[in-house]
């Protein structure tokens, strides 16, 4: 137990400076790509592609019995990503977009349905905020470019 009165909202929640790692990259994307972390000093990128401005990452609740957490697509409220109701209008593919305190906000981004393009993913408006005491794992994915990005 912790009995000092400083604000140790963020400390010793891995999960959370992982994400707070993550914003800054992406605030800053940078080439040249080396470790293959989630927490690496740069977005992938460089000379033969676009400069990434994107590290997607799926999120793993605690009682979540290890299947991703999803997310609607649109904003649509009659849409359901739990259980049997699950339709192809999720995903469980978001992008970091910003952190106060332990609580992280997130945009979800869908599969690009445009089968000539290289980007597997555009973004979408939908947004949520999640206490990142609620997670117990995340997932990065390869780093990537998402175009029409309003931050």
């Amino acid at each position: 137990m912790n009995n000092n009165n400083t604000n140790n909202e963020q400390q010793g929640n891995c999960i959370n400076e992982i994400l707070c790692v993550i914003l800054v990259l992406q605030e800053n994307a940078c080439p040249d790509n080396c470790l293959q972390t989630c927490d690496r000093p740069v977005l992938g990128g460089g000379a033969n592609c676009l400069i990434c401005n994107t590290r997607p990452v799926m999120l793993y609740t605690c009682c979540g019995n290890g299947v991703p957490w999803s997310m609607p697509i649109t904003k649509d409220a009659t849409t359901s990503c739990a259980g049997e109701g699950q339709t192809a209008t999720c995903s469980n593919v978001f992008r970091v977009e910003k952190i106060e305190g332990n609580c992280c906000t997130f945009r979800v981004l869908a599969e690009n349905d445009d089968t000539t393009s290289v980007l597997p993913y555009v973004a979408t408006n939908v947004f949520f905020t999640m206490d990142c005491s609620c997670l117990c794992s995340i997932r990065c994915l390869s780093d990537t470019y998402v175009d029409c990005l309003c931050n």
